[in-house]
Formats: structure tokens, C-alpha cells, sequence
């Protein structure tokens, strides 16, 4: 078992994406969930901080964790640290004095402390509070909940980026931050092995986030100009054009050059705004008829768009797995959805 740090403060939509690279993923408590195993794609998540091989879990208290971490089997041998965190500064403790008790209770043991190059790192969590609420995320049922998880660090992913939107050669306003592109796509089933395609993808920020977690890319976009500057946006981009293989040309979302089943995942970001009409198609018949066409050549989707599609989505074939609100500006809502389709 594992203890998971959740980055951002959307903890439900954070172990939704951990959910992609981790088994039987719970939330516990403010920024923290647990999961069965984690798989070699938890490197590459935008909204985790770091995954711990689980020693224990006990109250969010300093005596009580030092209790635990006496009692409980190590068979670890070779020096070590420990690093305490207060989650998001949600529990009454000192990450200082959990430190340097939980330190000495591992010199008690017998191991011996370097703090610059250990051979091991013991990762003390401590959070409080009032756990997220969602229905498709496991333990988000809103319950208030105080703990302290000890265990030893597994991986701490760099979380490393695309170059932000306005470093890139070719910038629209409006363009996704590149830590949300890169949880949508992992959301849609982006990873080595498997294609993603975006049918409207703008400016690149989610294939460019697809590519750099390994996957193959196709991406269309309705005009001219957005095809070249994606692809200009997916060739300056740092070992997207080497790994893997990306085609990017002008197209129609809604009938796409595709044969079935053609791609592993499909993420997309609706047009925003409530005009009447997107190059050819009433927004309506846009939406709709992409998703219709997504549902054709893959078997999951994420759609991200500034209102709630549920119902053009069930139209077009798909069962809705979940939705999440994400809050942007004042001004903006994106709604994730996350759809799956049905077998048979």
C-alpha cells in the first residue's frame, strides 16, 4: 500500500488523475489518498507530489506518530532522513518537532541520520479537515478527517512541463495552463504505447502534454492557421518530435479522416463563449457531432469545455464516468468530463 500527496487544491479531480496510474486510489484527508500499487506512469501526473511505501497510519499528533513508527516492522537498513509535511497547514503540529522525535525514534532502532544523501527517506504527512465531496472518487464524501501517514518515499515525480503558453512560438489567449493539459490527457489515457487524439486542438497544449508522457499524437483543428501553429507549438517543444510521432492537419471534428477504433483515447476543449455559430456548425451540432465521432474511434474521452455537455455526450453513445468544475478565473468554469464507452 502507498500514501499519495495530492498537489493543487481540487483533491477529488487530483486522485481522479492518480486513479490513472495507481490502484484502488482512497482519499483520506485533505491533500492526502492511499492506493493498493502505483505503476510506472505515477512519474508522469500533474497533480501528485509523491508516493510513499505506507509504514502506518495514526491521529494527526506528533506523540501518537512516534508511537507508530516504534511499533511498527522495518526492515530497511542503512541511513536516513525524515521529512515532515503539514498538509496545505491543515493540522496543529510542527513539522520541526515531528522531525526531529521521529528521528530519533529511527536512531533508537539503530539507524544512522544524514540529511544530505540518505539512503532512505521517511515521509511523515500530517492533514486535518474536511475530506472533498464527489461521487466518482472513493472516499471524497465530505467527512471530516485528521491523520498522520508515515511512510518511506517511492517516488516524488518532477513534474516537468511544456514551456508555459506564452513561451511557445504560436499563442492564442485563452490558451490551458500546461499542468491542466497534462492531467486531461492522463485522464483520457494518454501514456507510452497508446495514441491520443485531439480533434480541436487549438494552439497544442494537450497533445504537446500527450507526446511528452509518450504517446502517439493525431490532432485536426478546423482552420488553417491553428494546424500550423500546433504543429510549430509540437516541434519547438523539448523531445516531443523524438520519442514518439505526432500528426497534426486541418479537419472536421465531426467527421473525422478516421477509421474506427483508430486511437486508445480522445481529449478535447470545446469552443467557449455563448456565440451561435463555430466556423460551419451551430456550437451545438459541433459539440455533438465531435463527440459522436470520438465515441466511433475510441473508447474513452475527456472533454473540457465552459458548460456541462452530459447530455449531447450520453446522446452520442457515452456513459459519463465523472465531472469536475475547475475553477480558472472569475469568469471561467471548465467542466471535465470524463467518459467512458460502453462495452457491447
Amino acid at each position: 500500500m502507498y500514501w499519495v500527496e495530492l498537489a493543487g487544491e481540487a483533491d477529488a479531480f487530483a486522485a481522479a488523475e492518480a486513479a490513472t496510474a495507481a490502484t484502488a486510489v482512497e482519499l483520506l484527508a485533505p491533500g492526502i489518498a492511499r492506493a493498493g500499487s502505483i505503476g510506472p506512469r505515477f512519474d508522469r501526473l500533474a497533480y501528485a507530489r509523491g508516493a510513499h511505501e505506507a509504514i502506518g497510519r495514526t491521529d494527526a499528533d506528533v506523540d501518537a506518530a512516534v508511537a507508530l513508527l516504534r511499533a511498527a516492522p522495518i526492515d530497511r537498513s542503512g541511513t536516513v532522513a525524515v521529512r515532515a509535511r503539514n498538509v496545505r497547514g491543515t493540522a496543529d503540529v510542527s513539522t520541526a518537532a515531528a522531525e526531529r522525535a521521529l528521528g530519533s525514534a529511527l536512531v533508537d532502532r539503530g539507524f544512522a541520520v544524514d540529511l544530505d544523501d540518505p539512503d532512505h527517506v521517511l515521509r511523515a504527512l500530517f492533514a486535518a479537515g474536511r475530506r472533498a465531496e464527489h461521487d466518482a472518487v472513493d472516499g471524497a464524501d465530505g467527512e471530516e478527517a485528521s491523520c498522520c501517514l508515515l511512510g518511506w518515499v517511492a517516488i516524488e515525480p518532477a513534474r516537468a512541463f511544456a514551456p508555459r503558453p506564452t513561451d511557445r512560438p504560436f499563442f492564442q489567449p485563452g490558451s490551458m495552463a500546461p499542468a491542466d493539459a497534462r492531467a486531461y490527457v492522463n485522464l483520457a489515457g494518454a501514456g507510452p504505447g497508446r495514441t491520443v487524439l485531439d480533434p480541436m486542438c487549438g494552439t497544442g497544449g494537450l497533445p504537446i502534454e500527450a507526446a511528452l508522457v509518450g504517446s502517439d499524437v493525431l490532432a485536426f483543428d478546423a482552420q488553417f492557421k491553428m494546424a500550423r501553429g500546433s504543429r510549430a507549438n509540437l516541434r519547438a517543444c523539448p523531445g516531443s518530435d523524438t520519442a514518439v510521432t505526432w500528426h497534426v492537419a486541418r479537419g472536421d471534428a465531426t467527421a473525422l479522416p478516421l477509421p474506427d477504433d483508430a486511437v486508445d483515447g480522445v481529449a478535447f476543449d470545446a469552443p467557449y463563449g455563448r456565440q451561435s455559430k463555430v466556423a460551419r456548425h451551430e456550437l451545438v451540432d459541433l459539440v455533438g457531432g465531435a463527440l459522436a465521432e470520438a465515441a466511433r474511434v475510441a473508447p474513452r474521452a475527456v472533454l473540457v469545455a465552459d458548460r456541462d455537455w452530459r447530455g449531447p455526450a450520453r446522446d452520442a453513445g457515452w456513459r459519463v464516468h465523472a465531472t469536475f468544475e475547475r475553477r480558472v478565473h472569475r469568469s471561467l468554469t471548465r467542466y471535465v468530463t470524463v467518459l467512458e464507452r460502453p462495452e457491447g
